[in-house]
């Protein structure tokens, strides 16, 4: 094994063997978790000592120690002895947080307890990880903690999960030990939402396959457990596309100078955009970013700045400042998985506080879904949470939260409950995406009831990443994906507009798809009506399409009516930054209804047609669409030659 450093790694500028500064290299956040015993506090001191991420004085204190014990091995589970001495002394067990790097790559570990009475600090430690290494005893096996486990790194979306076997040597490195519990884990984990699970068999104790493979288990070719956190794609969670900055304090230290402190959660923002002020909506452009007195051109995602913008709007502490044209989903009732962390029940009938970034409101739980078993990962009826308990409830919040679902945007798609009685936090959620009245499990639902059940998440489904990607594709058809969105009054053109548009490109040579609103409402769509709530749902179905087909490396482009603004701006936040082209296809009402080529605002006049756009129903026309085609002024032909040169404005063709 390597020899103990010395002295500790240089954080002043160093460079590593390739070159790289320490502060340049990239940072693995990762926690470690398992059952009571599994051997955490081994594995983690041996990652520590075999890095050389210790002083040679401790080494030697530990060694010591041991030998006290009578122990014919160097004891390293002692370099982690501070928590250990919190359980002796019977106080609160909290997640504890160890620093190593290798020439590599930075490191950061959360060291979370392995009691199932303390699983609530496995999902705190976890929350902000980008993988989890899960321990399980060889002789043991995989039991109920390590499928806990497993669930719970599944609802917190984290992208990577490592199941290290430990203690092979006490199982004499048996192969076949090694094999059936991978086998077990690996059939269980086919349940969860996560799609890079690895199996690495260990020795924290003697170090085989943790930082070197060791001569015990020839039979086994992978890698070793640090070449595993080494290689292991960085930066999978964070959302580098949707600008969400809440605002944590306001700035105003004279009458010269106002800005808005905090820390960009995701996305990015350059000076001069436009932004939108949640819940306000007023609208302004960013004047400055700055950070102590320096001055930046652009801020990105984990950036703490302090950003000042060319108008004056009152924005306060828990407002959300967004790009104008990416918004989050503004919603009072909201869907959520929830781990329960307090040992007082959940109460259905009480007022709770709900933190959510910068902003906190108050909230009732309006309705518990299901309560998962996680030995069998079967949903129960519950009426209630208790200690450590994980399932879904929708809820009601006093005020609005701005959020994009979790899965899309951990930041904004997370909260924490807090109890106003005693201040203690005793939930975590993560945001499913709006309330819709699912019935609990254990329930028979109503005719209603069944009919909007389509709209959730279908279960024990698991999401497969691209086969080929999408830059792989728009390199071979020679052209950019994106989607054009025509929206607009029935009888403007829109139709008319995108089959032309489509036959322009397509011969050409482009890859194209033409997604009709009648088409879709043949088929995809065939179950819902016109209502406010239906209309929503057949935007969120066709934008997810949009998106299958733009991952495919298509020009999508789409004809709908789609008459609010909050419905589109859902799409626009599926996809990456300027890859959504909003096109207001603007015709007055009287024009559309001369054309009314179906008869349709005919009908809707004589009250045959209800949530008619135009007659009984209202349209919010795009406040800042990327082209605006008066198709009351210009023929179709004319529109179709604005909208190519739009495109290959855009660099799109």
């Amino acid at each position: 094994m390597s020899n103990v450093q010395t002295q500790t790694q240089s954080t002043n500028g160093a460079a590593d063997d390739t070159g790289a500064t320490y502060e340049d290299m990239d940072l693995l956040r990762f926690s470690t978790a398992g059952s009571v015993d599994d051997g955490k506090s081994t594995l983690i001191g041996r990652l520590l000592y075999d890095t050389k991420a210790i002083f040679k004085d401790r080494y030697e204190q530990i060694k010591q120690a041991s030998d006290r014990r009578g122990l014919s091995e160097v004891d390293l589970a002692l370099l982690t002895d501070g928590l250990s001495a919190e359980r002796e002394q019977g106080i609160t067990i909290d997640v504890a947080y160890r620093y190593f790097a290798t020439p590599k790559r930075k490191f950061i570990i959360a060291d979370t307890p392995g009691h199932e009475q303390y699983t609530r600090n496995t999902v705190t430690g976890s929350s902000t990880v980008e993988m989890i290494v899960v321990l399980v005893d060889a002789r043991n096996g995989v039991l109920t903690q390590t499928r806990r486990h497993g669930f719970i790194a599944s609802l917190l979306q984290i992208p990577h999960i490592v199941l290290a076997v430990n203690k092979m040597d006490l199982v004499d490195y048996s192969e076949e030990v090694f094999s059936e519990i991978q086998n077990e884990f690996r059939t269980f984990s086919e349940k969860l939402d996560i799609d890079d699970v690895s199996v690495v068999p260990i020795s924290a104790l003697k170090g085989d396959n943790v930082v070197e493979k060791g001569d015990n288990m020839p039979w086994y070719d992978g890698s070793t457990l640090l070449h595993h956190l080494e290689n292991v794609k960085v930066d999978a969670t964070r959302n580098t596309v949707d600008f969400r900055f809440p605002v944590q304090h306001v700035i105003r230290p004279d009458q010269n100078f106002r800005g808005y402190a905090g820390e960009v959660a995701s996305g990015s923002v350059a000076v001069g955009e436009p932004i939108t002020v949640l819940p306000s909506g007023k609208q302004a452009h960013v004047e400055k970013l700055q950070s102590f007195e320096e001055e930046h051109e652009r801020a990105e995602v984990g950036d703490a700045v302090v950003l000042s913008i060319d108008d004056e709007i009152d924005i306060s502490r828990g407002d959300m400042i967004v790009r104008s044209r990416n918004v989050p989903q503004t919603e009072s009732q909201l869907d959520a998985d929830l781990c329960w962390m307090s040992e007082d029940a959940m109460q259905t009938n009480k007022r709770y506080l709900i933190q959510h970034t910068t902003r906190t409101v108050q909230a009732f739980v309006t309705n518990v879904v299901y309560r998962t078993n996680v030995e069998t990962m079967h949903r129960e009826a519950a009426d209630t949470f208790t200690l450590n308990d994980v399932g879904r409830v929708e809820s009601e919040t006093a005020e609005p939260l701005f959020f994009d679902p979790y899965k899309i945007n951990r930041k904004t798609g997370s909260f924490i409950v807090i109890d106003p009685d005693t201040n203690n936090t005793v939930g975590a959620g993560m945001i499913r995406g709006k309330a819709q009245g699912v019935t609990p499990v254990g329930e028979e639902p109503t005719e209603e009831e069944e009919k909007t059940a389509i709209q959730t998440k279908s279960p024990n489904v698991v999401w497969e990443g691209l086969n080929i990607e999408r830059e792989e594709r728009e390199a071979r058809n020679g052209h950019e994906a994106t989607v054009v969105w025509l929206t607009g009054l029935s009888g403007a053109g829109k139709s008319s507009i995108g089959r032309k548009l489509e036959r322009k490109l397509f011969d050409e040579g482009c890859q194209t798809m033409l997604l009709d609103g009648d088409n879709v409402r043949h088929g995809l769509s065939s179950d819902l009506g016109f209502s406010p709530d239906d209309r929503a749902e057949n935007n969120r179905r066709v934008g997810e399409m949009a998106r299958l087909f733009f991952e495919q490396g298509s020009i999508v482009i789409c004809t709908f009516v789609s008459p609010y603004r909050k419905d589109r701006d859902f799409v626009r936040s599926l996809l990456p930054e300027d890859r959504f082209l909003e096109v207001h296809v603007d015709a007055d009402v009287e024009t559309c209804k001369e054309r009314d080529p179906k008869g349709l605002y005919e009908k809707a006049e004589r009250g045959e047609i209800t949530n008619f756009t135009g007659v009984s129903a209202p349209y919010e026309p795009p406040s800042e669409p990327e082209l605006v085609l008066r198709t009351d002024d210009e023929d179709v032909e004319a529109s179709v030659d604005r909208l190519a040169a739009l495109l290959e404005e855009r660099g799109v063709v």
